[in-house]
């Protein structure tokens, strides 16, 4: 069974990386409501709007005034898109171009020396505030068609003139944060970026001073490398994995988050690449982060072992030797639901391989994989469905499978898609082939010798898994059956449901019942005349006398139907030479279809008179008549009558109908232990449950076996 492709539930699909702006202004901030604006208050939003774009139109100079008035005007239109509900009457008010405009400095002569007035603040403002905007994608293709794009890579490059101040550092960071925004899940502006060369000047802020323009940087590519093959392939080229890795072994979670998003992004879908990070030396710490302090990396490096671990078995084998398992267990217990999901991913990938499926469960995997079969997220459940699929491969794990309940838990849990449901399906099958040899012999020593809990997982596992030739051993020769029968007594619902599920599936294995079939033999061949002789005066030698009407009949054939008859004519019976025999207590209907089965040796007997006719011929000991009502009368067990439907088998010995009823209360166990009645019933009928089973699982072939 292979792993799901990236798209399926195995593989979370990795997302692009949309920066979470945060202003830093340390000026006085303008009070400026942010209220969705209805009405007049939309007017004035946009009056407002309006006249911050005035003052960027009115003041592109280096006129220290003008300056002043547009990182203001910046400023108060980057507060205002904070609050994504104002993002459309900003843009409306006409706000991009004018921040376009102003994410380049104005012209200045060169032999000028004084300083410039809030030189790179403007631009940064700017740049900040187009984020936000392109928080909404709707908005994110009119401001690379207004000319963003290539003002934004420009800004990359502004430590080049040999500046580096913080007001520098802030307006890289800004806008590679505000090119993270536009690209956000856009191909087309993900390709324009990569076109406008805006991919190698972020791959050389990775190794920047500023740990803030690092992760900027970062942040940045991650959302690039996200699905688009050619960004992939140029940030590879551009030489970024040795810097990308360095990143991964840093103390600051910040930074090491972003580097391993990137790295994810970059080897998702893409082997090759794939193989080039491995190379590069990624393994290790990628492993080293699944300790972090911080769950976003924790859960980024779990992805991205899933990743890697789907390369080749070597890689699989590495992973573990390399310290990965138990962090990744670890992991299985976190009360974050991504992080639980990634380290299941993870662990189902790494347990594929041989050579790991029983590392994994000895240090501690299964219950926690088990457990998480309980989440109600499809992604989570599958993830653990198919890492505990690996598991089931190895023969040394199907003990513990079992001895933790591992059986019972897939066989009662409620998937959520069925893609999980085939899995799990997938992995019984697996643990069924395994119930042998060595494997089958530990289950036997831990059904003798375990505590009594541990005893009665096995014999519930082995009820559903084993080989119908292993029935006799198992549940006559080593105790089994008792242990089934005691869940039926006990207090608690659950084990009494799960004790008369395994009988049923066991009862199922061993045997197929067929009511004609099921009679015993004839003590003496058997002589049908034929239907012609039926109730027929021709050569007829005995009448009987049945409410009032004579039936002719042939003792010939009845000598040979059955023990009552030849006691009646050869026995010491005054019946024995009259030639007019009464019949009393049966209906005229059911001794003339009994006189016919006899003749013919089958009839058709409706549900209305099939009680009565067995009750005639369990008189007149026709056996065969017997299994033909029991059968008829099985077609109508329900949940109201098969109490006096046990009874009547009970009543006439009708062996067949006792065993119908059996099988029906197993079941339909759940449903009948809930009437008060019938509890009782099912525990008078356990003794009886018991000789069904020794006697059907003491056959030599019980396969074949026909009750």
């Amino acid at each position: 069974m292979e792993p799901q492709s990236s798209q399926d539930l195995g593989l979370p699909e990795r997302k692009g990386h949309k920066r979470k702006l945060e202003e830093e202004i340390e000026e006085e901030r303008r009070e400026i409501s942010t209220a969705v604006p209805f009405g007049d208050a939309r007017q004035a939003l946009l009056y407002e709007v309006a006249s911050q774009v005035n003052i960027l139109n009115s003041t592109f100079s280096w006129n220290e005034a003008d300056r002043a008035a547009a990182k203001r005007a910046t400023h108060v239109l980057a507060e205002l898109a904070k609050n994504e509900e104002l993002v459309n009457v900003i843009v409306e008010g006409g706000a991009v171009p004018a921040l376009v405009k102003h994410l380049q400095a104005p012209q200045s002569s060169e032999a000028d020396p004084n300083p410039k007035p809030f030189e790179h603040e403007v631009e940064k403002g700017s740049a900040f505030a187009l984020g936000l905007l392109a928080v909404k994608p709707e908005h994110q293709q009119l401001i690379v068609d207004t000319g963003a794009l290539s003002l934004l890579v420009d800004l990359l490059k502004r430590h080049k003139d040999g500046s580096s101040c913080r007001a520098v550092n802030s307006v890289i960071r800004r806008a590679a944060d505000a090119i993270t925004n536009l690209a956000h899940e856009n191909s087309s502006i993900k390709t324009r970026v990569r076109m406008e060369g805006g991919i190698p000047p972020l791959v050389e802020l990775l190794e920047f001073v500023d740990t803030k323009v690092q992760r900027a940087a970062a942040g940045a590519l991650r959302t690039l490398a996200f699905k688009n093959d050619e960004n992939k392939t140029q940030i590879v080229e551009c030489n970024a994995l040795p810097t990308l890795i360095l990143m991964l072994r840093s103390e600051d979670a910040a930074i090491h988050y972003e580097a391993v998003g990137v790295i994810g992004n970059l080897v998702h879908s893409s082997p090759n690449i794939k193989k080039e990070v491995l190379a590069a030396g990624a393994l290790q710490p990628v492993i080293g982060l699944l300790s972090s302090c911080c769950s976003e990396s924790q859960r980024e490096a779990a992805l991205l072992l899933g990743q890697f671990a789907a390369t080749d078995s070597d890689c699989k084998v590495h992973i573990v030797q390399r310290g990965a398992v138990q962090p990744l267990i670890e992991m299985l217990h976190s009360p974050d639901l991504q992080l639980r999901e990634m380290s299941a991913f993870a662990l189902g990938r790494l347990a594929q391989d041989s050579h790991n499926q029983a590392g994994i469960a000895y240090n501690g995997g299964l219950v926690p994989l088990l457990k998480l079969l309980d989440s109600k997220n499809g992604s989570l459940q599958h993830n653990a469905a198919f890492a505990l699929y690996g598991l089931a491969d190895n023969e040394d794990n199907v003990s513990d499978f079992i001895r933790v309940g591992g059986v019972q838990k897939l066989q009662d849990g409620e998937f959520i898609v069925q893609a999980t449901k085939d899995c799990v399906s997938k992995t019984l099958k697996r643990l069924e082939e395994k119930i042998h040899g060595r494997v089958l012999k530990h289950l036997l020593y831990l059904m003798r010798v375990a505590e009594k809990a541990v005893q009665r997982r096995v014999a519930l596992a082995l009820a559903h898994l084993c080989s119908p030739d292993d029935q006799r051993t198992i549940f006559i020769d080593n105790n089994g059956l008792e242990l089934l029968l005691g869940l039926l007594s006990s207090t608690s619902p659950k084990q009494q449901i799960d004790g008369a599920v395994a009988l049923y599936k066991l009862a199922n294995k061993a045997m197929s019942l067929s009511p004609v079939d099921a009679a015993p033999p004839s003590p003496t061949p058997q002589v049908y005349l034929g239907e012609q002789y039926v109730n027929n005066s021709t050569l007829s030698d005995v009448t009987f006398l049945v409410e009032g009407r004579r039936f002719c009949a042939h003792r010939i054939c009845l000598l040979a139907s059955s023990d009552a008859f030849r006691a009646m004519f050869d026995g010491g019976y005054l019946e024995k030479d009259a030639r007019d025999i009464e019949i009393p207590n049966i209906r005229w209907e059911i001794f003339e279809l009994m006189m016919r089965f006899i003749y013919t040796g089958s009839i058709d007997i409706s549900l209305d008179i099939a009680q009565d006719l067995l009750r005639a011929a369990d008189q007149y000991l026709l056996e065969g008549l017997k299994r033909l009502c029991e059968y008829t009368i099985a077609q109508d067990i329900s949940l109201e009558n098969v109490a006096s439907m046990y009874e009547l088998s009970e009543a006439f010995n009708a062996i067949s109908l006792r065993h119908t009823c059996i099988l029906f209360i197993l079941e339909q166990f759940d449903k009948l232990n809930a009437k008060p009645r019938h509890s009782h019933l099912i525990q008078r009928i356990i003794p009886e449950i018991r000789n069904y089973f020794t006697k059907a699982l003491t056959k030599l072939n019980p396969r074949n076996l026909r009750l």
